[in-house]
């Protein structure tokens, strides 16, 4: 069995939530037909160059809710399953002044890949589970991030995952462009919804005017959309804090479920 995971990262500093983290994990058996499902809607809506969260206006919100509206149900359907994970700004830890900004990164990355889907959790089985982890281009030095990738390679090595039949190969850990992959550019939908209503940027007006403008205004439909469509999976889901167990025993719900919230605490 294999899984491919599109990690993609939003902004790190918000006004009241940072360090915005994304997955999108899907089986490599079901790629080529969502793959192609979604780069044939894009095409329909002749939406010909990359989706993202940073493109979405009133001309355009019509088209990024069916498309949405596309990806989420085969979310539902448990073809894809996302997390997102992000930092409340009121949770600091004491070390933290000590930490560079890369550091950070790199750690809280690490973090949400080991943790965020459950792989520590997935029933050991006669087959071995590969991942593929692609990770949308890292804004960092080539040495800096040779050495993180090592760090996934080496996850399966772990204590945590001493039971797991994950396993993660050098070559299946690569850099990739969004432009290329119609679910990096989802996700990059999802994510930034989310960081735009956190940080409550649905509420900003532009100096000297007295509303907000169009594209705040779209941006805001269609992360409601986005909601509508989570909530058809969990009713009454809470963006900001970490989704709870919702009748799955634990722990496999962090596996079994199609999507997910995490709301990181440092110790």
């Amino acid at each position: 069995m294999e899984y491919i995971l599109y990690c993609d990262e939003s902004s790190q500093s918000g006004p009241r939530f940072s360090d915005f983290f994304g997955g999108c994990l899907i089986s490599s058996k079901d790629l080529p037909e969502i793959t192609n499902a979604l780069n044939t809607k894009k095409a329909e809506l002749y939406l010909l160059g990359e989706i993202k969260w940073s493109k979405v206006t009133s001309n355009y919100l019509s088209k990024y809710i069916e498309l949405m509206t596309l990806f989420f149900s085969y979310v539902k359907s448990d073809k894809i399953k996302i997390r997102i994970m992000f930092r409340d700004n009121k949770d600091v830890s004491s070390n933290s002044a000590t930490i560079s900004a890369d550091d950070k990164y790199f750690k809280l990355y690490y973090q949400f890949i080991k943790h965020a889907f459950g792989f520590m959790h997935i029933k050991s089985s006669d087959e071995p589970i590969y991942i593929r982890v692609y990770l949308d281009q890292l804004p960092d030095k080539k040495v800096k991030c040779a050495e993180f990738k090592q760090y996934i390679v080496g996850l399966p090595k772990i204590n945590d995952y001493k039971n797991s039949p994950v396993i993660i190969r050098e070559e299946d850990v690569a850099e990739v462009r969004s432009h290329d992959h119609v679910l990096l550019q989802c996700l990059d939908v999802v994510l930034g919804a989310m960081f735009f209503r956190l940080n409550l940027l649905n509420k900003v007006v532009p100096e000297g005017k007295n509303r907000r403008g169009n594209r705040t205004v779209a941006k805001e439909k269609l992360y409601k959309h986005i909601r509508l469509q989570i909530e058809g999976i969990f009713p009454h889901f809470n963006i900001g804090e970490s989704t709870g167990e919702w009748n799955i025993d634990y722990p496999g719900y962090y596996w079994k479920h199609s999507y997910r919230h995490w709301k990181f605490k440092p110790n």
